[in-house]
């Protein structure tokens, strides 16, 4: 097998005919067109050919033309002609042409005919080859459905008995694209960009996504503004969305997303929505030993303190007189914007009014009959004498 490894073999460069090996890669030009031929110019004296089949479109149409440049595999050189090809079994190819493949490294194009004891059964060529279920997909196999009459790229990874025996691997094929999406990625990903990709996985602590070649993933906090219970409630396998980049870690491979960042913060619009004095309905959603927390709307939740409870009868705990679920008519008593906070009060609540200070008592007046302290004094010194 070549010592150059399949990404060493997408490198871009320019080869002459001596030079190239079965499965080396090169970007070359296409000269011309004729029937189901592409001639290449791919650097070297000698014209390379390609399958025209290769690059036409389900319905039949070419998606190229003279001029443009394609990336090719080369295959083999024939009569003086180098033949090239995107990938094999586009067209009809040899049974030593796959064995060709499985030494350079040359991916396969197969279709996948059904479902057998550990795998699925592949096409390729006319040839019958197999795929084990670890080998169909980068993540694990699901429905197998999914996969059956449909055409993947496959690298063989094994061929033996004369190719009565060939297996093939999806996966890695997979790999390698991924490996390339992620250098490329490299270069331009950064933390705050808004970009799109496809959920992948929905676990207990939130959702992986793609986004073109590495795994990100959204912890439940930043999936909405308001809480959220489970990741389900919100995206589902394989939906599209755009989120934000949070934290990039290519080190240890850990890309942090936002979804609730591309959405609305409902507090940037919390005085206009909610007024103070202004009443609404609530839920209850969590009771504590101060107070109770009510939603309003995802995101705004405000504070029903324990002291505006109990209709004017003393309470130890909100949940003498509130329940968590329970609908509740609340009035808006402040706003902090910055802390983002909102009072609440029940909606016929009202304020205790203050006590009254005692009203002064006049100083009594001295009694007649005492006199003042003085003559007291003088009476009892007379007594004396």
């Amino acid at each position: 097998m070549s010592n150059e490894t399949f990404a060493e073999l997408f490198q871009d460069k320019a080869v002459s005919r001596s030079a190239l090996q079965p499965g080396s890669r090169v970007e070359a030009t296409v000269v011309g067109i004729s029937g189901d031929t592409i001639f290449l110019d791919a650097g070297g004296k000698s014209e390379g050919i390609l399958n025209a089949a290769e690059l036409r479109d389900p319905s039949g149409n070419l998606s190229i033309a003279p001029g443009d440049r394609v990336q090719a595999f080369f295959l083999a050189a024939r009569g003086g002609e180098m033949l090239f090809t995107t990938r094999i079994g586009a067209g009809q190819v040899s049974s030593r042409e796959l064995e060709e493949a499985f030494h350079s490294g040359i991916p396969v194009e197969g279709k996948v005919t059904g479902e057998v004891k550990g795998g699925f059964s592949v096409t390729v060529a006319g040839l019958r080859c197999f795929c084990p279920y670890s080998q169909m997909d980068i993540r694990k196999v699901g429905q197998t459905e999914d996969y059956i009459e449909k055409n993947f790229a496959f690298k063989v990874i094994e061929f033996g008995n004369q190719g009565r025996n060939i297996i093939l691997s999806a996966r890695a094929v997979l790999e390698e694209q991924r490996q390339q999406e992620r250098e490329q990625l490299k270069t331009w990903l950064q933390e705050g960009l808004h970009v799109k990709g496809t959920v992948t996985s929905i676990r207990d602590f939130g959702a992986f996504v793609d986004i073109g070649g590495v795994d990100g993933l959204i912890p439940i906090a930043e999936l909405a503004w308001g809480q959220t219970q489970r990741v389900e409630d919100v995206l589902s396998h394989g939906q599209q969305v755009e989120v934000v980049i949070k934290r990039l870690d290519w080190d240890s491979e850990r890309i942090s997303l936002s979804l609730r960042e591309t959405l609305e913060n409902p507090w940037d619009k919390v005085t206009q929505n909610y007024p103070v004095g202004s009443v609404h309905q609530g839920m209850v959603t969590r009771l504590t030993a101060f107070g109770a927390f009510v939603t309003l709307e995802p995101g705004i939740d405000g504070l029903l303190h324990i002291s505006k409870l109990g209709a004017g009868r003393r309470i130890h705990h909100p949940k003498d007189v509130l329940s968590a679920g329970q609908e509740l008519t609340v009035k808006i008593e402040s706003i902090d914007t910055i802390q983002k906070r909102l009072a609440l009060t029940p909606e016929d609540y009202t304020a205790k009014e203050p006590m009254a200070d005692p009203a002064p008592q006049p100083i009594p007046r001295e009694s007649p009959s005492m006199g003042t302290l003085g003559d007291l004094l003088q009476r009892q010194m007379k007594k004396k004498k």
